[in-house]
């Protein structure tokens, strides 16, 4: 099982991207937002998980454990396969997908491509009391430097999923070794995301 991938960003288009790991490009299936937090030349950090199948072996990359997790809850569901997966978390974030669940509202999920009433009622009833705090807690905003990076971010234009993604990537990467002061993990941050602003297309 691959379960992360570190190495440079050969590629990027509009839900995967090639990275380079041993000399190897390896083809990973990302959201659109995480797409946005990359940039070509920089190195990446993507948790992973590998989907075997007779004919085919496909990669699907995350920027935190926390998304990977919930990937393996939403393809336990019937009727929900890899790619909506990760359809549904191109759409909420893990936050999102709590509180729906918690509150047995399938409306969010039906707003997602591919997945239609039946499915979408089957992911409440499946991933009921699954998603306990606090791993998708709603009620503990990101608080010190993390939170004013995000805003930082968000005043330069990218979305604020990105802007988080792009932080926890920066502290997957560098562990213990995460700077606290703001400016520094804000230059960080924008290493990640590089010279794109929210909306622009590569």
């Amino acid at each position: 099982m691959i379960s992360s991938v570190r190495g440079v960003v050969l590629h990027l288009s509009t839900g995967s991207a090639v990275i380079e790991v041993g000399g190897v490009g390896m083809s990973v299936a990302l959201t659109p937002d995480h797409v946005q937090s990359l940039r070509v030349g920089s190195e990446a950090f993507v948790h992973t998980a590998l989907i075997v199948r007779d004919d085919d072996l496909s990669l699907y990359g995350f920027a935190s454990r926390e998304q990977l997790e919930l990937f393996g809850m939403l393809r336990s569901v019937s009727g929900v396969g890899p790619k909506s997966a990760l359809g549904v978390l191109a759409q909420l974030s893990p936050d999102e997908v709590g509180r729906a669940v918690t509150a047995e509202d399938d409306a969010p999920f039906r707003r997602v491509p591919g997945i239609g009433p039946k499915t979408a009622k089957l992911i409440t009833v499946s991933l009921a009391g699954k998603l306990t705090a606090p791993v998708f807690a709603s009620d503990h905003p990101v608080v010190g430097p993390d939170a004013d990076v995000v805003a930082a971010l968000v005043g330069l234009g990218w979305p604020e999923r990105s802007a988080a993604a792009a932080i926890e990537g920066v502290r997957d990467e560098l562990g213990d070794e995460t700077p606290t002061e703001v400016p520094a993990l804000l230059r960080l941050a924008l290493t990640r995301l590089g010279p794109q602003r929210a909306g622009v297309r590569r």
